[in-house]
């Protein structure tokens, strides 16, 4: 039997991210992304890429965002039409118990799109120039709980096809490794 994993696009390709600069919160992102994708593999587990809707909508040069910008219905359409093919390749190998096990869905905590348990929120908005408040908008960005945009139009979908019970949809973070480590021992 197949066993699957269906991926947030940067757990596979880290060259979609945006630039960080928090070089400890990177390096420990790193270390578990490597051992989740080296555990991954050491057990046969077939990765599934997502797209990256943000890289898709604003590319490689994009300045970060938080997961209020991206709360609008053009880009949870956009998120929607990214997600509707691997809805289907989902509803496909759980039409084939026998020979697929499909293991779930894992995001990027922190992330504006593909957070589950975390995502990033802030008041952001406008222009950078001639701002007198800039530094104070900046910091307001902050950690927050629940579901970035992406993914809380992936579990809408999986709800609306009644598919929610059978797929787990959880995330790695490095503060909480067994998150994701927990989809491979299963």
């Amino acid at each position: 039997m197949q066993k699957i994993i269906f991926a947030a696009h940067c757990l596979l390709n880290t060259a979609a991210k945006v630039v960080l600069y928090e070089k400890e919160d990177m390096a420990a992102e790193e270390t578990l992304r490597r051992r989740f994708l080296s555990k991954a593999v050491n057990c046969g587990v077939q990765l599934v890429q997502l797209p990256c809707p943000e890289f898709t909508l604003y590319g490689a040069c994009r300045w970060g965002h938080v997961s209020n910008q991206f709360d609008n219905p053009f880009f949870r359409n956009h998120c929607r039409e990214l997600l509707a093919p691997y809805l289907l390749q989902m509803k496909e190998y759980l039409a084939h118990p026998e020979r697929f096990r499909l293991l779930g869905v894992v995001g990027v905590d922190g992330s504006p799109s593909c957070g589950v348990d975390y995502t990033s929120a802030g008041n952001w908005y406008g222009s950078f120039s001639g701002r007198k408040d800039l530094e104070q908008t900046l910091k307001g960005a902050r950690l927050a709980t629940g579901y970035g945009i992406f993914m809380d139009e992936l579990c809408k979908m999986l709800r609306e096809e009644g598919l929610a019970q059978r797929i787990t949809v959880t995330s790695l973070f490095a503060p909480e490794p067994e998150k994701c480590l927990s989809l491979l021992e299963e």
